[in-house]
């Protein structure tokens, strides 16, 4: 591939366990899209990233002509809007309903769950209870529908399972214990997809002057 090629990329900041991150890599290399792929270390943050999105949280994605989305779920659209063979946007004013749950109580309790030492006086024991009671009303849907939003998954799912597998890995042992068959079954065939397997490769920390990492089908 040619430098000029390569500069007409956009480029994505990711990392790679990072739940936010991982849906926006999904959307992408389902669109087709190509990118370059610079993975960050969290505690060490490239100052590029910082200049083009000062909150400093992946991910970013840096398009060609200078714009610039921070929000993981502006970068899915963005990708899907050019590309969306397997129609991830159907149902997507009804997506917005389960992004709501997802990304504000159930991730508020799942924080202070997996994080307590970060919040005074957080109870880990009442948050998993709370983000838990959450889960059941989505094992409800998927047991009713096969996914969150019908029969085949669209945003919603693949926007939601990083979160619940953050949640399920914390202990999985409780986890695996509990009555959610429909629920810990649709995470498992996420899990084992192709889709988030091709995302979840291991990167080095990208550092300027690195060669790129080029990122997409047909790479």
């Amino acid at each position: 591939m040619s430098a000029a090629t390569s500069q007409n990329m956009p480029i994505l900041y990711s990392f790679r366990r990072c739940p936010y991150a991982m849906r926006a890599r999904m959307a992408l290399w389902m669109s087709g899209v190509s990118i370059q792929l610079r993975e960050v270390v969290l505690r060490d943050k490239p100052e590029a990233m910082i200049r083009v999105s000062p909150k400093a949280t992946v991910p970013v994605l840096v398009l060609p002509d200078g714009t610039v989305l921070g929000e993981s779920i502006d970068i899915m659209r963005w990708a899907l809007d050019r590309h969306d063979p397997e129609q991830w946007l159907r149902h997507d004013a009804v997506a917005d309903e389960i992004l709501k749950l997802i990304e504000g109580p159930f991730k508020y309790h799942l924080d202070r769950y997996k994080y307590d030492t970060r919040y005074e006086n957080a109870d880990p024991h009442f948050h998993r209870g709370q983000a838990l009671d959450i889960l059941e009303e989505l094992d409800g849907r998927i047991a009713a529908h096969g996914q969150l939003l019908g029969r085949d998954p669209t945003l919603a799912d693949y926007a939601s399972f990083p979160f619940v597998r953050q949640f399920a890995h914390h202990d999985r042992t409780w986890f695996d214990a509990l009555p959610l068959t429909a629920l810990r079954m649709w995470l498992q065939n996420h899990l084992a997809s192709d889709i988030f397997r091709s995302v979840m490769f291991k990167l080095a920390p990208w550092h300027p002057g690195d060669m790129p990492v080029y990122f997409g089908r047909g790479h």
